[in-house]
This record gives structure tokens, sequence and C-alpha cells, in this order.
């Protein structure tokens, strides 16, 4: 009986000590070539600073080998020589091979094992570039100030464009789309905050992210970065048309807005015409939502056959939300995060609502319909 006893005592002590070293871990090896006495250094890149986590000095043949916690969503590394480093991701339990030579070692390698870290070396090359491009037209002497700022800003332009559409918007949901999102230019994001453009990037990220990779602080962060460009941008476009009479809006002509539906498929305004159109601007996760969607629903019961049409614009941030919650509406939904058609009609708070007649005209904002808004459609059909 006491050998019996003592057995199942090992067995759960060997079952015991396999569990505490089963921790999932990632590794990053390789070679740097000339850099033999030297010491190499592995970070975390985290959120709030980088953070040591191993280091190792070089022998001849400069190999090196690092093991890590593997994350539970993608993080960013980076492996540091004197000035030199290499940026690459981890996504669970990977190994990554990285052959380097130095000096230029942060331009002058090869990464196996990721895609991601394949595309963070890219990128990496491409901001390298931009860096050299902007410092040779810096000390351009042949042109002007204002030249060299407006071919610097041509630049960036350029250098966005190629990045978000071969990079960032092929796979959002990658740790490279986040990476170049942060790239800098000296001491100044690449892409902005508050720029209307830069912000859609930043959402389409933060959306996908969301969706493949939830409750990471990395996910978090994107989210919040978002939403801060996009008050920024607001709170910029509300200084700006403060000072304009809301009254000129009436009998102006209509002020198109070309925005995509769930199917990404644009719609516009023009298309409607010929019907009396209600502009409706929403956004699905305020409180009030609910009630207003019932409301909408049954003007649009009442009076569509009649020749009522609904343009509802949602300047929610969360895509996969705003789909999910329009998803089975009659009237044509379509989607703003970035909120820019506010500037067009001087919206300077949301929910807010105008109609358009049968001509194309835009005819009363919500606040100038002194019988409501139904009164308004009667007459305007």
């Amino acid at each position: 009986m006491k050998q019996k006893k003592l057995f199942t005592y090992c067995l759960s002590l060997a079952a015991l000590l396999v569990g505490c070293t089963d921790n999932k871990t990632f590794t990053v090896e390789g070679t740097i070539e000339g850099a033999q006495d030297s010491t190499l250094y592995l970070y975390n890149q985290s959120l709030s600073g980088p953070v040591l986590m191993d280091s190792v000095k070089l022998g001849a043949d400069g190999r090196f080998t690092f093991k890590g916690d593997a994350p539970e969503a993608p993080d960013f590394y980076v492996l540091k020589l004197h000035n030199q480093i290499i940026n690459f991701s981890i996504d669970s339990t990977e190994t990554v091979t990285v052959s380097a030579r130095y000096p230029g070692m942060g331009s002058n390698y090869t990464v196996s094992g990721s895609d991601d870290c394949e595309k963070i070396r890219q990128l990496a090359l491409l901001q390298q570039d931009l860096q050299r491009r902007a410092m040779a037209l810096e000390r351009d002497g042949s042109l002007s100030n204002d030249q060299r700022i407006d071919s610097l800003r041509r630049m960036v332009e350029s250098y966005k464009a190629e990045v978000t559409n071969n990079y960032i918007y092929v796979e959002p949901q990658k740790a490279y789309a986040y990476f170049a999102l942060f790239q800098t230019l000296g001491p100044w994001n690449i892409f902005e905050r508050n720029n209307t453009q830069d912000v859609k990037v930043f959402g389409a990220v933060a959306t996908c992210w969301d969706t493949y990779h939830p409750g990471a602080l990395r996910t978090e962060h994107l989210h919040n970065t978002a939403l801060k460009g996009i008050n920024e941008y607001r709170a910029v476009e509300a200084r700006r048309l403060e000072n304009i009479d809301e009254t000129k809006i009436i009998n102006a002509g209509l002020i198109e807005l070309r925005l995509p539906d769930a199917n990404g498929r644009t719609r516009t305004l023009t298309e409607l015409q010929g019907q009396v159109i209600l502009l409706d601007f929403h956004v699905y996760s305020m409180k009030e939502s609910a009630a207003r969607i019932l409301e909408l629903r049954e003007l649009y019961n009442k009076y569509h056959s009649k020749g009522l049409e609904i343009y509802q614009v949602s300047i929610d941030t969360d895509e996969h939300f705003w789909k999910q919650q329009t998803e089975h509406l009659p009237w044509v939904c379509v989607f703003d995060p970035d909120g820019s058609s506010l500037a067009s009609y001087n919206v300077q708070s949301v929910p807010e609502f105008f109609t358009i007649n049968r001509k194309g005209e835009l005819q009363k904002r919500a606040s100038q319909m002194d019988d409501g808004v139904e009164a308004e459609i009667r007459r305007l059909l």
C-alpha cells in the first residue's frame, strides 16, 4: 500500500514538474557577422517603452539565440548592437532567424520564419530611404524653404499612399500593418492622428485587430488612438465652422456625399434624386439609437411607397458593430468613421437630419422643422 501511494505521489510530482516547464516560448536566432566581442541586446518594444529582455556577447562566428515567453497577441521586439537596430514581431511560438552584417546591420540583413518580419524588414528599408531623401532635400541649396516644405509634403504623401495600399490595407489585421502606422520621419509621426485620411487608416487597422486580437493591449491602444484622432479632427472642423450661419443651408444646392455601404459599394446622394430624401447623421453606439431607428422605420414604412428614401450616414468608429446594426435596415446605410461628411453639412452634433426635395435641393435641417420631420416629409411628397 505504501509503495502504491509513493508511486501515485511520484506521478503527480512528475506531472506538476512537466506543467511548470511547459511555458510557451518563441526563439530568435541567427548570426551577426563582423561584430566579434560586441554585445547584442534583445528588447521588447512595449507600449510604455523598450524593456531589456536578454543580451549575449558575440563570438567569432557571430551566432546568437534568444528565447522569450510567447505573447498572447502580436508584439514587437528589437535586436540592438551599438546604435544599430533590427525590428521584428512575434506572434505566439515562432522561430525567427536573422542573418546580418555589422556595420550597417539595420539595412543589411535577411529574416526567415515569419512573413510579418519580412514585411517589417521591407517597411524599415522604405522608411530609411524616405529619411535619406528628406535629408538630401534639406541639404539642397537650390531650393527655397517653401519649395523644400512643399517637396517634403508631396514626398510623405506619396510614401503614405504606397504603404497604405501595398501593406496596411492588404492585411490590416497583421503585425506589420500596425508597425507601419507608427513609423516616424525624424521626430514626427508619418501617419497623423488629426489627418482625416490617416484617421481612416487607423480605424481600419483598429477594427481588424478588434476582430483578430480582441482584448489585447495593442488593440485597445489602436482604438484609443483612432478615437482620439477622430475627436481632434472634429474639434478642428467645429472651430472652423462655428461662425457659419446655418440658415444658409436652406435652398442651397445638394452637397454630394460618396460613402461605402456594408458591401463596400460607394453610395451617393445623387443616385436617389427624384425621391424625397431624409439625410440622417447617426451614431449606433449612442443610447438613443434604438428609439431613433424605430422612428425612422415608422416613417420609412409609411412614406417609402410614396417616394421617401433615407440616406443614413453612420459616424461610428467600429465598422463590425455598424454592419451588425444595419444588416436588416431597408434604407441606404453608409459608413463615415472619421466624420468628414459632418463638415460638408456643418453638423455640430449628432444625431442630425436634413430634408432634400425631388430636385435634389437641400430644404431644412431638424432645428428648422417647426412642425416636425413627418410634416416636412408630407409637404415635400
